[in-house]
């Protein structure tokens, strides 16, 4: 497993978290400070952006998690993967990703955008 896809994995583990100060503990050691996050539903910069824009996203759904679809293609200290929100491990997705992740030269995620395939209906 890549050093990318291992931050892959984390980022996507973030997401899944679902104490907060854990969540926060997570993003310190994985986000630089200022990183932007930038999807079709929010563009924020730094750790508390971020974090605030997880908290909102697990509110809205209660009880999916997010998981890798498919592999991470990675290099250049960036990656790019897809991935799915489901109801539980290997269900059919109600959502479906897709986010670049680009990362410092120490392996911190420094940046990342992301691009939503299919949404939820109302």
């Amino acid at each position: 497993m890549s050093d990318l896809t291992t931050t892959v994995t984390r980022y996507l583990d973030i997401w899944n978290e679902a104490d907060a100060d854990k969540r926060a503990a997570a993003i310190a050691e994985l986000f630089t400070a200022d990183a932007p996050y930038i999807d079709p539903l929010a563009a924020v910069e730094g750790r508390e952006g971020f974090a605030a824009v997880v908290a909102g996203a697990r509110d809205q759904f209660k009880g999916l998690s997010f998981e890798l679809h498919g592999t991470v293609d990675a290099h250049h200290n960036q990656a790019r993967f897809q991935w799915g929100l489901v109801t539980e491990p290997g269900a059919e997705p109600v959502a479906i990703g897709f986010d670049v992740l680009v990362a410092d030269e120490a392996g911190k995620i420094k940046a990342v955008y992301g691009f939503l395939d299919k949404v939820p209906a109302a």
